[in-house]
Parts: structure tokens; C-alpha cells; sequence
């Protein structure tokens, strides 16, 4: 009896509980890579139910030494990746995380990022609040494809 008691403690007082459900992640992937490769993104679609704007102002996954989250931008001919300090996810809106726009930027990989793997990546909105991810690996066509 006592062991039932304590786990639905836990239960109550656990991060999970207290997460915010306004911000839904749909369809998350991030990008396999080359066995040399460095670098690779994160992508999905994010969803804001609530009644107002929220931020993410940085993300973290164990398989990177550093991770930014990154627009592109075209300038005359040329297109420039950039750092940004935030995605707005606007109130009861959306934004999305795609090739050539807004991405999770993913640097110094520990290893190669293999189709058919999952890594965690953390997201850290502007109020502290966290939300992680679960992105399955794909190769670039594969989730491309989805969009």
C-alpha cells in the first residue's frame, strides 16, 4: 500500500504533470548525415493552442556539442543562414521548422546521425519552461517529402 502511495506521488509532483499542453510538436525529424559530417538540423511543425505568443529561445540534444536555432535568409542572389535569439510561435498559430527557413541547427555531432535512430532535443521557451522532442532521423528527400 505504501509503495502505491509513493508512486502516484511521483506521479503528481512529476515535470510531466506541470508541462504546458498548449505548444504541440508535430512531425519532428531531424536530418541523417554523412559519415564525415559535422553538422545537421531539426525540423517540425509547432502548434501554439494558448491565448499567447510564446518564445523558444534555445534547444540542446545530447548527440551535439552546440545547437542554434537558425533562419535563412536570401540576400540579392545569395541565401545566408543566420542565428536567431527566438521563434515566435504566435497565439493560437503555428510555425514551422523547414529546409531553406527556421531550423534547430545541430553542430560538432558526436556521431553520425543514422535513418531509423531518434534523438531527444530539449526546447527552452522564453517563460523557462521546457518541452522535449522526440526526432526520429531521416534522410533529407524522406522528410521533405512530408511537407
Amino acid at each position: 500500500m505504501k509503495l502505491n502511495a509513493l508512486f502516484l506521488a511521483s506521479l503528481a509532483f512529476s515535470p510531466l504533470t506541470f508541462a504546458n499542453t498548449d505548444i504541440m510538436v508535430h512531425h519532428p525529424y531531424a536530418r541523417a548525415t554523412a559519415p564525415t559530417a559535422a553538422t545537421s538540423a531539426v525540423f517540425s511543425q509547432i502548434m501554439n493552442k494558448g491565448e499567447t505568443d510564446r518564445f523558444i529561445v534555445s534547444a540542446s540534444t545530447d548527440v551535439a556539442g552546440k545547437v542554434e536555432l537558425h533562419d535563412v535568409i536570401t540576400e540579392g542572389d545569395v541565401m545566408k543562414m543566420r542565428q536567431v535569439t527566438e521563434f515566435k510561435i504566435p497565439a493560437k498559430g503555428h510555425v514551422e521548422l523547414k529546409p531553406g527557413g527556421l531550423h534547430i541547427m545541430l553542430f560538432d555531432l558526436k556521431k553520425p546521425l543514422v535513418e531509423g535512430e531518434k534523438i531527444d532535443v530539449q526546447l527552452t521557451f522564453a517563460n523557462g519552461e521546457q518541452q522535449t522532442i522526440i526526432a526520429p532521423v531521416k534522410k533529407v528527400m524522406s522528410g521533405m517529402a512530408h511537407h
